[in-house]
């Protein structure tokens, strides 16, 4: 594992940046794993500014992401496509046949998993996963109890998940109660993971993570057996790693 502590997230977002853009400019039809959320926000800000300057070059890459909420219409301002499409696919030039994300409007969610994972393995696997951990250590939406072999499927969210994102809806109640999810196993099985944490609220769980048991009860555990780990983390979040 390679642990890189900035001292703010600001910083943080640059060097995650950083290393996106170095892997790409290596392989530019790389395979990207997304995540959504707050804490990539800073990332992408910093490679749409890349793709800007001509620093990179995205036009041949092709994009995955996490997650999808189910029953929640693509053009809620809210759903997974239109965060990314707000605040990566479009500010980054992204054409939509390089971009893959669950349907969560799916008739039969379960076999829209299966076709999703499916199609992450027909295009030869993900090169790099980025991820964010969820205060329960939640990836992507593998809450805890989801076991390791788990692959992409549909998920029941937790009422702490659903808590977390309800700042983002006017009220609990619309916060939707499933998901599509990349499973753990599928998340294992990328060539190299990208760990982004901010904040102390998330200094515990990291630490749970990255330094206690592997377990279940915390998914985001099993991330410390893959052979290239890297983990961003500004200063509030990494306070509690011990070297």
């Amino acid at each position: 594992m390679n642990m890189i502590t900035c001292n703010t997230s600001e910083e943080a977002a640059q060097v995650a940046a950083q290393l996106v853009i170095d892997r790409v400019n290596a392989k530019p039809d790389a395979i990207l794993g997304l995540p959504t959320g707050g804490t990539p926000l800073g990332m992408y800000a910093a490679l749409a500014k890349a793709v800007r300057e001509k620093r990179v070059d995205l036009s041949a890459v092709t994009t995955f992401n996490l997650d999808e909420y189910c029953g929640l219409p693509v053009s809620h301002p809210e759903s997974y496509l239109t965060f990314m499409t707000r605040n990566f696919y479009a500010p980054c030039g992204l054409a939509a046949a390089q971009t893959h994300i669950p349907d969560g409007e799916a008739a039969d969610p379960d076999a829209e998993a299966l076709a999703y994972d499916n199609a992450i393995r027909a295009i030869g696997g993900i090169d790099l996963q980025v991820l964010g951990i969820g205060h329960n250590g939640h990836i992507g939406f593998n809450e805890p109890g989801t076991p390791p072999d788990a692959r992409t499927h549909s998920v029941l969210l937790t009422e702490q998940t659903r808590r977390a994102n309800a700042r983002f809806f006017a009220s609990l109640d619309e916060v939707p109660t499933r998901a599509i999810t990349m499973g753990i196993a599928t998340i294992l099985e990328a060539r190299e993971l990208l760990l982004l944490a901010n904040g102390a609220d998330k200094a515990d769980i990291l630490a749970a993570a990255l330094r206690g048991p592997v377990t279940p009860d915390n998914p985001a555990s099993f991330l410390q057996g893959h052979p290239r780990l890297t983990v961003i983390a500004d200063r509030a979040a990494g306070a509690r790693i011990v070297s």
